[in-house]
């Protein structure tokens, strides 16, 4: 069995409703997803839940409700919201479920059988909101609030906590892990979040990580299977979704076919448990240097104003308002709030939402340049050509033609290059840069005067214009695939299937096909 491109998100807690910052990571995945699957290999994209520990027992009381209770109504919320912004997930996994819980207690069992875990006790600072245990020296130089430690993630006051437990030895493994970063420079991506774990790893890291927690402590947790008084610590539980997912520890044909995963896509505050924690575990499970993943992307925030969005300051941006409500009047709502997530920044920056942001990224780019141009392109269909395709093939090309049918065919090569470095807005700026070119071919070419004077080369430039539709079509169904749909629909190609390597053929319409029935994409 073939490998298949194996694509992941993080789990994502369920202490609370999906935010923008885990539909960003979601449609960033969803996106390079699709484009895989353009492309016409094999793709696997895997999301999920991690539904345990303290933060949930905590979140469940305050409703008065049982955890289990609690988070299976959470994460009815993410699915439903997965499925309103079009996420083409091949499997989702939960923490809960026995697959899950399976492996988990597998991996523990393996560890302590192989003698590689020690128990001990641990004296230092818990984040109960990151779930994140920190010692004094990596806290040192952190600010101090009233007194208090605060977190080094999220800022927030800090616990001083001591219980025992169960260790993984962390440092013992970091001469291997930075030998691994030297030899694999694009592990960890951007280049900036590379630079910070490189440098982390300049200083001696914490001796062991804990993986367990008391049970009387925290009860909400995957029971260790040699020791009944402790529960497994959420964040080694919930790394393990990745390999639990494919099979590892129970179908070894599966495995065999997924992993390693090619990239996990991630928040930049949790890199840390990524390229240094999960990494470790995994070369302590006795998993070779070639079955390390390909890739950890680790993406920036959202932020209003100069904020950065959470839960506690109350700014939080609800998907689902902004697409059912803000952009209730637009039939595509959900790929306008896709085209915005993908568009505004580089994947790997910061952004700034605000809902001004949104409305000039619809009318600038969406209305004005793409949804106008369809309208035009397939309204002068309709009236010149009787609502068919022209013959192309038996007008030609004429020199004007040339730079917009070369833009068009090279389009396909500028888009794979930006997303092999997961730049989903440099993909986007080329193909709306052709989508403008197109719209000033309109106007210098001004179909409405050839009318007048030439049958033939009006049949010709409304050729390349139906040709331009149908390559942008294509290659937008990564990033906005309804709208893909509706123009492949309006052009007349039905349930033809959209596939990359037919954006290098021109013509790849046939002519006399009739279109489809045009609607507009984009109402102001």
């Amino acid at each position: 069995m073939a490998k298949a491109f194996y694509l992941t998100t993080p789990l994502y807690y369920v202490n609370a409703s999906p935010h923008i910052g885990h539909s960003y990571t979601e449609v960033a995945a969803d996106c390079l997803a699709r484009w895989r699957r353009l492309k016409g290999g094999e793709v696997f994209l895997l999301t999920g839940t991690d539904e345990h520990g303290q933060k949930i027992e905590q979140a469940a009381a305050a409703v008065n409700q049982k955890p289990q209770e609690f988070v299976d109504s959470v994460v009815q919320r993410f699915k439903e919201l997965w499925k309103l912004l079009d996420i083409s997930y091949d499997d989702f996994i939960r923490t809960t479920e026995p697959r899950h819980v399976r492996i988990v207690q597998h991996c523990l069992a393996k560890l302590h059988d192989e003698q590689k875990l020690f128990h001990t006790a641990y004296d230092g600072w818990y984040c109960t909101p990151c779930e994140t245990f920190w010692t004094p020296e990596e806290l040192r130089g952190v600010k101090v609030e009233a007194g208090e430690m605060t977190c080094g993630t999220c800022g927030r006051g800090v616990e001083k906590v001591k219980e025992e437990g169960w260790y993984l030895p962390l440092r013992q493994h970091q001469d291997w892990l930075r030998g691994f970063l030297k030899h694999h420079p694009a592990f960890i991506r951007p280049q900036t979040r590379f630079n910070e774990i490189e440098a982390l790893l300049e200083q001696p890291l914490p001796e062991y990580l804990c993986i367990t927690r008391p049970r009387q402590r925290v009860g909400w947790g995957i029971p260790v299977p040699f020791s009944a008084q402790h529960v497994t610590y959420v964040w080694f539980d919930a790394l393990l979704n990745y390999i639990s997912a494919a099979g590892y520890g129970a179908d070894a044909a599966r495995f065999g076919a997924l992993w390693p995963a090619d990239v996990h896509v991630i928040g930049k505050d949790i890199l840390r448990h990524h390229a240094v924690y999960w990494p470790i575990i995994l070369h302590a499970l006795g998993l070779p240097d070639a079955q390390m993943p390909g890739m950890i992307f680790a993406h920036g925030w959202w932020k209003i104003g100069e904020q950065k969005m959470s839960k506690s300051l109350g700014n939080i941006v609800d998907p689902s308002v902004v697409v059912r409500q803000f952009l209730k009047h637009q039939p595509y709502a959900a790929d306008v709030y896709r085209y915005f997530l993908l568009r505004e920044v580089p994947f790997g920056q910061d952004g700034v939402f605000s809902e001004e942001a949104i409305l000039t990224r619809l009318n600038a780019d969406l209305a004005n340049d793409l949804g106008n141009l369809v309208n035009r392109a397939l309204s002068m269909l309709e009236r010149y050509a009787q609502g068919r395709v022209p013959a192309l093939a038996a007008v030609g090309c004429a020199v004007e033609d040339e730079p917009l049918r070369q833009e068009a065919l090279a389009l396909a090569e500028q888009v794979e290059r930006a997303m092999q470095a997961l730049n989903f807005s440099q993909a986007l700026d080329a193909i709306m840069a052709l989508v403008s070119h197109a719209n000033r071919y309109i106007e210098s070419q001004a179909p409405w005067q050839l009318a007048k004077t030439s049958a033939a080369r009006l049949q010709a430039v409304l050729s390349v214009l139906a040709e331009v539709l149908r390559i942008a079509a294509i290659l937008l169904e990564p990033f906005m695939p309804s709208v893909s749909a509706a123009i492949w629909e309006q052009l007349g190609l039905g349930t033809t299937p959209r596939r990359l390597a037919d954006t290098t053929r021109w013509p790849g319409l046939t002519p006399g096909q009739p279109l489809g029935k045009r609607d507009v994409l984009f109402p102001k």
